[in-house]
């Protein structure tokens, strides 16, 4: 029989970072490899290959640590704002607030009598807080973290983003190509089993997926690229 894992609870905060960070080294390894067979489809120039691959993986770390910043402040933000409301809702309108709390746990199948019991145990316990996790899910000491969020994706786009772009100048000229499209591969099967271990999803289905954007990606931009080629020659 297989046993089942013990439940351990991971901060808000660190499932942020650690979804960051996935989302940073696929978007690195796609983007920077298809840059790359976009360039070397149009050119057969080492150094133009490289300076695109150079200036995908500045631009698009920088990019994915800005965006991850705004984002996850705008999110923080947003709690925060809930979590002044709420405070000034208890302040101003105790028994109203108690009476919601109570009708949160009497639809989550409580009787009204239980429900008004542990409204109340709790509401004496840590009002605030009971309302916050009850009502809108959100832990006052466990809010999102942008910096967090921004040094995880810049810091993951750029391990994922050198991949190829190492790859493609260390290989032999002729093998480049082979040699870079079977590395991103690989690590396309490691971010995709790696993202579907985060979120509890089937390993498989996670890696199909992760493998076949990146092919679709790579393949589209290395015949865009080699079609420009052709044209400007």
């Amino acid at each position: 029989m297989q046993e089942v894992p013990d439940h351990v609870p991971v901060s808000n905060a660190r499932l942020n970072a650690l979804r960051a960070a996935v989302l940073g080294a696929n978007d690195g390894i796609v983007s920077v490899s298809s840059i790359i067979l976009g360039v070397a489809g149009a050119t057969d120039s080492r150094t133009a290959v490289f300076a695109a691959g150079i200036a995908g993986l500045v631009a698009g770390a920088l990019s994915m640590a800005v965006g991850e910043y705004v984002s996850v402040s705008s999110q923080r933000d947003s709690e925060e704002a809930y979590i002044r409301h709420e405070k000034l809702r208890l302040e101003k309108h105790p028994q109203e607030e108690f009476e919601e709390l109570a009708a949160a746990y009497v639809s989550r199948g409580l009787t009204p009598a239980t429900a008004h019991t542990v409204a109340r145990e709790l509401t004496n316990h840590d009002a605030v807080h009971a309302h916050l996790e009850t009502e809108l899910n959100i832990n006052e000491e466990d809010l999102s973290s942008p910096v967090g969020a921004a040094i995880s994706s810049l810091v993951a786009f750029t391990i994922g983003g050198a991949i190829p772009l190492v790859t493609v100048i260390l290989v032999n000229h002729s093998l480049r190509l082979t040699a870079t499209v079977a590395a991103v591969l690989v690590a396309l099967v490691i971010t995709g089993y790696l993202s579907a271990a985060a979120g509890k999803a089937p390993r498989p289905r996670a890696i199909l997926r992760n493998v076949l954007g990146g092919s679709v990606a790579m393949l589209t931009t290395y015949g865009v690229g080699h079609i420009f080629g052709q044209i400007i020659r």
